[in-house]
């Protein structure tokens, strides 16, 4: 007995900017999924995971109680089978910046939600904004606080482009270009990173007005143009854009780049052989990267394992 799968998520522009605004990217990545399982001869994993959900089931509960009008669950159903040893069945590797509390909360939606919006339905700005209210509320027991971005991609399996905070919309993104030459990849850190304390530094260093105007008249100008760029397929603009965007991430944004990665990040920006920027909170994970040639970024970026997402 198994669910439908969902999968992990790729914030390709907007880490920390949508907080601010600033316009965002999130495409669905099929590499990582998970499903809710139940097995007679649970492992480990799948015994931490049970208890995790049991946890989780409280909290959805409380929230069902504060806030009856946003969303109800079959309860008795969640607690039945969690009772029964459901887990969340998952590859998506946890702390790596790819969503894989989101495809947790899409999954409980999807199976227990009352009255749900279905991904079958005439998808309206007005549904998306309640869905990705919905699921920031449930995913804020992972995260303290969750945009509910990460859950609604793995929910819609959907390109989302986000505007603003109050206008998102999904989208689609140009085809593939499977013979060319260029690529966006990930970079594993070989460390796990933790969202909470990450996002908690950027909201301190927000109370700073020299870092609020540079998150707003150099931070968020490259984002938005990043996802025009991407959007429209303008390759030549969007690589200007990135080298910008990697430089400002450098500059300003510091602790939430592994410290051994300092040196590589810059060793991009001098030889343009790749772009690096964060994959969702940093602090660890998987790290971002862009190149217009994947054969030299490859080269440059030897002693590390690539992971191609989509190829210009």
């Amino acid at each position: 007995m198994k669910g439908p799968l969902f999968y992990s998520k790729i914030l390709l522009f907007g880490e920390y900017g949508i907080i601010k605004d600033s316009k965002g990217l999130s495409i669905p990545y099929n590499f990582f999924k998970g499903a809710l399982k139940w097995d007679n001869n649970p492992s480990e994993m799948a015994q931490k995971s049970n208890a995790s959900l049991k946890a989780f089931a409280a909290y959805l509960r409380n929230l069902e109680n504060q806030d009856k009008d946003l969303v109800s669950f079959d309860m008795e159903a969640m607690e039945a089978d969690i009772a029964n040893g459901m887990y969340f069945d998952s590859s998506i590797p946890q702390g790596y910046g790819i969503g894989s509390s989101g495809a947790l909360v899409a999954a409980i939606y999807d199976r227990y939600a009352k009255d749900k919006i279905t991904v079958l339905e005439n998808l309206t700005r007005d549904k998306l904004l309640q869905l990705k209210k919905i699921f920031g509320k449930m995913e804020s027991f992972f995260h303290g606080k969750s945009s509910g971005l990460d859950p609604l991609n793995s929910y819609l399996s959907l390109p989302i482009l986000i505007n603003s905070q109050d206008n998102i919309e999904s989208t689609s993104i140009p085809s593939q270009n499977t013979n060319g030459k260029g690529a966006v990849f990930l970079l594993d850190s070989g460390m796990t990173g933790e969202t909470a304390p990450m996002v908690q530094i950027f909201m301190e260093k927000m109370k700073q007005e020299g870092f609020r105007n540079m998150v707003k008249n150099q931070f968020i100008k490259h984002t938005d143009a990043c996802v025009e760029d991407f959007l429209n397929g303008n390759v030549k603009s969007l690589f200007g854009n990135l080298k910008q965007l990697s430089h400002v991430v450098l500059d300003h944004f510091k602790p939430m780049i592994p410290a051994k990665f300092h040196q590589l990040w810059q060793q991009g920006i001098e030889t343009n052989d790749y772009y690096l920027k964060l994959c969702g909170s940093g602090g660890g994970g998987y790290i971002l990267g862009f190149t217009e040639d994947l054969e030299k970024a490859k080269k440059a970026l030897k002693d590390y394992n690539l992971e191609v997402v989509y190829n210009f």
